[in-house]
């Protein structure tokens, strides 16, 4: 049976022969080399501005509400404006835009998330951007042009995510830490079908109304049951290593060593890198930021921020934003 097309960020070049063929030979110095880039990032977005905890306190709003930002320029834009100047200075000029644009957003954010923490209120829009980006397939803005169409899902998934916000965790509905867990959740799942599946299985469904109603309904599903599996803060820890694994394995390392094998012994494969390193992270860094003076109850929210704030956003920024430069073999 024919697999349709997907977006560019769940069907990368990597699964082209000439690409698969190049990142099994790159593979694994180029990832080695990209570290060089998303370490040091990762690790002044963690601790840089005065330790762990103050980092993720005055680090961590701005970068949550940047992440948006970075998906509609990586996965809507392919890298406009900054593809506009040479390779090096095209990853800079985005950057900066990223920057400015998370701070103006963090402001707005915190002004709808009030006295609140906003960083459920910037999780759930970023989830939203995803669950549009990957499982909706871009459907119904693709068609719009490259910069209205990532600009009306920017909007539209701002717009959305406040509304929920305010009507969820504003009224006192819902608690924030759940809410941020319930988003967090599902975006692992995203992660998981989307990237480190490439859409399987549901890329296997022809018809695209039914494809788009299966696959929404597993993520929800999944991200729903897996909220079930501890308390909020710690489940929201766990799935940030789940995103961050993924992102580590799929797209730093092209699925390397995964990438040499068939798909269905490459996915086992794949699947169980992710699950060892994210079971892994979640495993060591607790005890680092407690080493490192985070407070017991501040914890699971810095794991939070170092996983799904600092590396996550560091690897997409070097993959899809930067294009791997300088280090690209």
């Amino acid at each position: 049976m024919a697999v349709v097309s997907r977006p560019a960020v769940s069907a990368p070049d990597a699964l082209s022969p000439a690409a698969l063929a190049d990142a099994r030979r790159a593979q694994p110095r180029r990832g080695l080399a990209g570290l060089l880039f998303v370490l040091p990032v990762a690790g002044f977005l963690a601790a840089g501005a005065g330790g762990p905890a103050q980092s993720a306190a005055l680090l961590g709003p701005a970068v949550a509400f940047a992440l948006p930002l970075v998906a509609m320029i990586a996965f809507w834009w392919d890298d406009w404006p900054g593809s506009l100047a040479r390779p090096g200075w095209s990853g800079l000029y985005d950057t900066l835009l990223v920057v400015a644009g998370g701070l103006v957003l963090s402001l707005l954010g915190r002004a709808v998330a009030g006295a609140a923490n906003p960083l459920p209120l910037a999780g759930g829009i970023f989830t939203v951007m995803l669950q549009l980006t990957l499982v909706c397939e871009r459907w119904p803005l693709a068609g719009a042009g490259r910069i209205r169409s990532g600009l009306a899902a920017l909007a539209g998934c701002w717009a959305a995510g406040a509304v929920a916000y305010l009507l969820l965790v504003r009224s006192g509905a819902v608690p924030g830490e759940a809410y941020g867990a319930w988003f967090t959740a599902l975006g692992a799942w995203q992660m998981v079908f989307y990237v480190a599946l490439r859409g399987w299985p549901f890329a296997r469904i022809r018809r695209r109304a039914v494809r788009l109603v299966t696959a929404n309904a597993a993520v929800v599903a999944c991200g729903s049951a897996s909220c079930l599996i501890a308390e909020p803060g710690r489940v929201t820890a766990i799935a940030a290593a789940v995103v961050a694994s993924v992102l580590l394995v799929s797209m730093q390392f092209e699925a390397w060593p995964a990438v040499r094998l068939g798909p269905l012994p490459g996915r086992s494969l794949a699947l169980t890198i992710v699950a060892v390193l994210a079971v892994s992270l979640s495993w060591l860094l607790p005890p680092l930021a407690r080493v490192a003076g985070v407070p017991e109850s501040e914890v699971d929210g810095w794991v939070t921020h170092a996983l799904l704030n600092a590396l996550s956003l560091a690897v997409i920024l070097h993959v899809a934003v930067w294009r791997r430069w300088p280090g690209r073999a």
